[in-house]
C-alpha cells in the first residue's frame, strides 16, 4: 500500500458510510473501513479518534459556517441564526440530500450515534450562542434567539429528508422561519 494517497479522509468516510449501511454501525469495524477504503488501520486513526467521528466528521465546518454568519451580520438575533442556518444549508447540504438521508437512517438506527448526534447538536448551539454574547447580546436572548433558530433548522431539516420532498433546505428554512413568526405573532383565537 503507498505510504500517501489522496483525500485518504473523503474516502474513509465514504468507505464508512457504505459499510454503516450495508452492514449496519455495530457491525463495522476500523478495520473493515480502512480496507473499503484502500488504507490501513493506522491512517485511519491518524485521521479520525474512531469510527463514529467518520461519521460526525463535518460538524467542524458545520460549526465554522454557523459562527461566521452570526459574527458578519448585524440583523435581529432570531434572523442571524436563521440566516446563519440558511447558508449551511447551502454552502453544505445543496445537492447532497441522498447523502444526508443515508446518514440520518445510520443514525437513527444506533442509540449510540443518535446520542452522539445531540451532543453535536448540543455544541453546535453552544457555539452560536457564544457568538451572538460576542455580538454584545445578554445570556437569555442570545439563548432564545439560538434555540428558536435551531429549532427552525430542525424542523426544516426533517422535512427536507422526508421520501416526498422536493424542496431545498434553505427554502424549507424560510418557510418553517415565516411558519414560527406567525406562531409566535398572531393573536389566539378563542
Amino acid at each position: 500500500m503507498a505510504r500517501w494517497q489522496p483525500d485518504a479522509r473523503g474516502r474513509l468516510e465514504a468507505a464508512a458510510l457504505e459499510l454503516f449501511r450495508e452492514r449496519g454501525f455495530e457491525e463495522t469495524t476500523v478495520a473493515d473501513i480502512a480496507t473499503r477504503a484502500g488504507l490501513d488501520k493506522r491512517t485511519f486513526y491518524r485521521l479520525f479518534g474512531d469510527k463514529r467521528e467518520a461519521l460526525f466528521s463535518g460538524s467542524g465546518r458545520l460549526e465554522e459556517i454557523l459562527v461566521k454568519a452570526v459574527a458578519e451580520t448585524d440583523a435581529a438575533p432570531f434572523e442571524a441564526v436563521v440566516a446563519a442556518f440558511r447558508r449551511v444549508a447551502e454552502d453544505l447540504f445543496a445537492d447532497r440530500l441522498e447523502l444526508v438521508r443515508m446518514r440520518h437512517s445510520i443514525i437513527a438506527s444506533s442509540p449510540e450515534l443518535q446520542e452522539r448526534e445531540l451532543r453535536k447538536t448540543g455544541a453546535l448551539a453552544a457555539a452560536v450562542t457564544v457568538a451572538l454574547r460576542a455580538n454584545g447580546l445578554d445570556e437569555s436572548t442570545a439563548i432564545l434567539a439560538t434555540e428558536s433558530g435551531a429549532t427552525v433548522f430542525r424542523v426544516a431539516y426533517a422535512r427536507w429528508i422526508a421520501p416526498d420532498s422536493d424542496a431545498t433546505l434553505a427554502d424549507l428554512i424560510d418557510e418553517v422561519a415565516a411558519e414560527l413568526r406567525t406562531v409566535t405573532s398572531a393573536p389566539r383565537e378563542r
